[in-house]
């Protein structure tokens, strides 16, 4: 099995903070997400942010549907790898 790394984009701060709670509880990850702020291009308000949540899969054992109706909840979406 290969590892992966998923990136959740999500639209805000508390948007990605509950997310990042609610991944452990629903997908038992062993560890917790990292949470990164991603500035857009040329803004410099912090409300023009997107939050990135970074989930290791070792193994590749997540399912990549399920992760993206997870982060629709959120109003956010998965990147492709």
């Amino acid at each position: 099995m290969v590892d992966v790394r998923h990136v959740l984009v999500l639209p805000d701060r508390d948007a990605a903070e509950e997310a990042a709670e609610a991944l452990g509880e629903r997908f038992g990850l062993a560890e917790e997400p990292q949470m990164v702020r991603d500035s857009l291009a040329g803004e410099d308000d912090a409300e023009d942010a997107q939050w990135l949540l970074l989930v290791e899969d070792a193994g590749g054992r997540l399912d990549a549907r399920e992760l993206d109706e997870f982060v629709e909840e959120w109003d956010g979406w998965r990147e492709d790898p």
